[in-house]
């Protein structure tokens, strides 16, 4: 299984999803700048967090144009497997390649802690290494979180079954108590229509060995490489 990361500039987590990817594949991933047109042949492309372009007119807003961006697009048409964690997140937004928006948090504040996710779908090469229903501790740290949807699209991604993390208490119960950024129906990641794209706002990498506090991220990725292996 062959893997690239995508670098902009602002970038901050290509290191810890090197590691993460490594740790689950056996071999380094590629590290591809923003600036190159093209990309080898891999089987999973990531967009990690950071915060490119400085945030500038929105988060993620000015890096999906940036050169590697199409294609990223022609990738995805292609169907190659496409992972964007929380900066990695709004860039596939303003691309086009995810819909919805994410917005400021509800309480204009950076918020980085550890927070629970309930994974709400296994039905996904990204998600088929957890179990519906399944508790999952990760930390989270964005300003820019609080995912939107309109009523239409919210109930299509209900029906359609493209919610894979809702934010939760530890004990499982979604509301709005355990959501840190106020994203609607307390998403913290979808798919994509063809399920091959998923975006999420917290971070698995940051969840792959004991010295970070927790292992639970691994499902993600130990799934990934058994999944496109």
């Amino acid at each position: 299984m062959q893997t690239a990361v995508i670098r902009f500039p602002g970038t901050n987590r290509e290191n810890d999803v090197v590691m993460a990817l490594q740790r689950a594949t056996g071999r380094p991933p590629r590290i591809i700048w923003h600036k190159d047109a093209s990309l080898p042949e891999v089987d999973l492309i990531v967009l990690p967090g950071g915060f490119s372009y400085g945030d500038h007119l929105r988060a993620g807003a000015m890096a999906a144009h940036s050169p590697v961006m199409k294609e990223v697009v022609r990738q995805a048409e292609r169907g190659v497997a496409i992972l964007g964690i929380c900066n990695g997140f709004q860039i596939l937004t303003e691309a086009g390649l995810l819909p919805g928006a994410l917005l400021r948090n509800a309480g204009l504040k950076f918020v980085c802690r550890d927070v629970h996710l309930r994974i709400e779908t296994s039905g996904s090469v990204f998600t088929e290494g957890y179990n519906a229903g399944q508790l999952i501790r990760v930390p989270v740290a964005h300003h820019d979180g609080c995912y939107y949807a309109d009523d239409e699209l919210l109930g299509r991604l209900r029906d359609e079954d493209r919610i894979a993390f809702r934010y939760c208490s530890n004990g499982g119960g979604v509301d709005e108590r355990s959501n840190p950024n106020g994203s609607r129906d307390e998403i913290a990641g979808i798919l994509s229509a063809s399920r091959r794209i998923l975006g999420m706002m917290p971070h698995p990498e940051n969840a792959t060995e004991p010295l970070q506090g927790s292992t639970d991220g691994c499902g993600l990725f130990d799934g990934l490489t058994r999944a496109l292996h």
